[in-house]
Formats: structure tokens, sequence, C-alpha cells
């Protein structure tokens, strides 16, 4: 999801600039102030409670901005976004937008800041009063806004320049130059978001022919835990000499040396458009491993395709495999083909759950023809990378 917070000191055009970019990015455009304004108009319980603050050209309670945004996310469940208009105005309310977008298991993704010269703001904030004859358009209520806005909202912006998301943007000229300038900014910011699929099935569903394919049509990087193990097995790496009974038995690696490769591998690519994981998580605490690994990262798990496959079709390709120059050690055996697939359906199958939670599952039949599976699964890359967009 595209999710931007418009930032700004009153007067700024927040409100023309916001319209016009929830329209371009399919948003959902949540102005509390307009919201509440409405509520005022309506004469609703909550426009009551409202009205004598904003008219003070104070703050309302984040209890009552946190009720009018979960209902009017509540309303637009399809929408590629949001615009929040308004919203942070404080420091804990930036704490609380965080927890509001993981409730829905998104982040935001920049903070665009309008800046504008104060002697300009306050001459079309007066221009306004006469125009829309707004209560909170008054010059002394104006001047206590410019007050609230520097005492209790500038601090917003160390917040986000602490995540890298703070952007300010030049708002002086025509709404159509200020306007290219946010898309510019947003378009930047979309650049470095990062798409991270996760290629999920059992031994023998094709995941790791797939995801090669995949990560070289989408110019991604393919981060194999397996390919990772065999390289430092055959450096005889303290890594390789660790994990080698691991990979020889079929059994899981343990977390902390899965951690290490997936760490390097990421550090390796900070220019990537993104990456396609096989053979991690395997387990549900390697999943929250993933997640608080990302996290740091200010990134996620965008999307889990699995690619599921029937017993006996990942016995019989597995044991052909093991007859080629592709074999690994722990194809050499049936017992063993056999304790991979018990591994995964004890352990690692559990994971699809907490993903489906999520929301983030994409199903595919493993058994179809590899080439029409690629297609599908470039179609649906295809769309993950336009909903990031």
């Amino acid at each position: 999801m595209l999710n931007i917070a418009l930032f700004g000191p009153p007067g700024a055009g927040k409100g023309t600039q916001a319209k016009n970019l929830a329209e371009k990015y399919n948003l959902t455009y949540i102005s509390t102030g307009d919201i509440l304004r409405q509520e005022i108009a309506d004469d609703t319980e909550l426009g009551g409670q409202a009205k004598s603050i904003i008219n003070k050209g104070g703050l309302v309670s984040d209890e009552i901005i946190v009720q009018i945004i979960e209902e009017r996310i509540q309303m637009h469940p399809q929408a590629q976004g949001i615009l929040f208009d308004g919203f942070p105005r404080t420091y804990a309310q930036a704490y609380i937008l965080e927890g509001l977008l993981l409730k829905m298991n998104t982040k935001l993704t920049c903070m665009l800041s309008l800046k504008v010269p104060k002697e300009e703001l306050m001459r079309r904030m007066l221009k306004r009063a006469k125009l829309e004859n707004r209560a909170d358009d008054k010059q002394d209520v104006i001047k206590y806004r410019f007050w609230e806005y520097e005492e209790k909202t500038i601090p917003v912006i160390q917040f986000y320049k602490e995540q890298d998301k703070y952007m300010p943007i030049d708002g002086i000229g025509d709404v159509d130059d200020v306007f290219n300038r946010l898309c510019s900014a947003i378009e930047k910011a979309l650049s470095q978001t990062w798409l991270n699929i996760v290629l999920f099935g059992p031994p023998g569903a094709g995941k790791g022919t797939q995801a090669k394919q995949l990560a070289e049509k989408f110019n991604m990087v393919y981060i194999s835990t397996g390919a990772l193990l065999r390289d430092e097995i055959a450096k005889n790496t303290e890594i390789g000499q660790r994990a080698r009974k691991y990979l020889d038995s079929g059994d899981i690696v343990p977390d902390d040396i899965a951690i290490r490769l997936i760490e390097g591998k990421i550090g390796e690519h900070h220019e990537a458009k993104g990456f396609i994981i096989k053979g991690f998580p395997s387990n549900l605490v390697q999943a929250y491993i993933l997640d608080g690994l990302l996290k740091r990262l200010d990134s996620e798990v965008s999307l889990v395709m699995n690619i599921d496959a029937p017993t006996l079709l990942s016995i019989k390709r597995l044991t052909k495999r093991a007859k080629t120059d592709k074999a690994r050690v722990y194809d050499q055996d049936t017992e063993t083909i056999i304790h991979r697939l018990e591994v995964w359906e004890q352990k690692t199958k559990p994971v699809l759950e907490y993903y489906k939670r999520m929301g983030k599952i994409q199903c595919f039949d493993g058994s179809s023809d590899p080439d029409e599976l690629n297609k599908l699964l470039t179609k649906r890359i295809e769309k993950a990378f336009t909903d990031i967009r």
C-alpha cells in the first residue's frame, strides 16, 4: 500500500494537493479537519465535542481523531493506500499512526511537508476567510494555530527524519507546479520501496527453478538459504562446518546460521528492487525472525507465493533429481526425502496460517506445467509491483 502523510503549516495548501494526489494514486483521502467540520455541520455528538476546540484553533483529542480515522479506513477497504491530511499533528499521534497502520499490516511510505513562508501563509488564510467564512481563519485564531503548529506539530518532523521518510517540498508556485513536485517525491519514495517475496512450498514443488527465473525476470535478488549453506560448506567455513550435519539429514538449520546468511546477502544489495526468498522461513519462529529482520531495514514481507505439490509428486521429482548433476546430498535416499517432507508438514507448513492471517498468501498448483506456472507467478508479481506504486 502507498500511505502518505501530507504535512505543513495552516494555509500551506494541503487540502487542495491532497485531493489531487488521492485521485491520481487511488488513495483513501482522510482529512481530519474536513471530517470534523462535517460532523459539526451535521450537529452530531462528535461534532459537538470538537466544535469549541476547533473554533479556538486548538487540537482535538487523540481519542476523537483515532475514532474518525478508523471509521473512514473501514469505509474504503479496496483502496490502494491512504493519504492523511492533518494527521499526525503531534509526536504522540505519530506513534498512534504507526500503530494504526501496523494493525493493517502496512506502514507509512513517506511524509511530504509543504514549506511556505509565514507571511504568505497569513495572506492565504485571510483571503480564504473572506471566501469560505471558516471560523478558524480569523486573525487571532490564525496566530494561535501557528503557535500550536510550532509547539506541537513541528516535532513530528524529527520523528520521520529519523525514519528517513521526511521529504520537504517547496509549496510556493501554482497548484500544478507544487503537485508535480509532490508526485516526483512520491515516485522517489516508491523507487526505494522493496518488494519482498517468499516462495513457499514443500520439497520438490519446483521453488528453486521458479525463483531463479523470476528474480532474473524482475531484476530482483534471489536468496536461497540452501544455496548459501552449500556455498559455505564448499568453502569449509565455520558456518559450513556447523550446517553440514543439518543439510545431510534434511533437518532445519539453526536460526542464527540462517539469519547471518540472509543479513549478509541483503547487505550486499542495497540497490535492489526487492528479494525473492526461498527456504526461509522454515518454521514459525523463523517467520517472526524474518519480520524483525526486514522491520530493522524499514521493510516487510510483501507477498508469500505458496507452490503446493502432492507428496507423491514431490517424492518422484526429488528421486529423479538424485540421478542428475543437480542432486543434493539430501536427495540420495528415499528415507531422507521422506524425512524432509515430514519436517515440512510438521514444522514448515504451519507458517502458512501465519501469513494467511496477514492476508499475504497466494496459492499456486505446483503440479501444473512449469512454463504455465511461471506465467501465473509472473502475473502476480507484476500486480504486486503495481500495488506498491
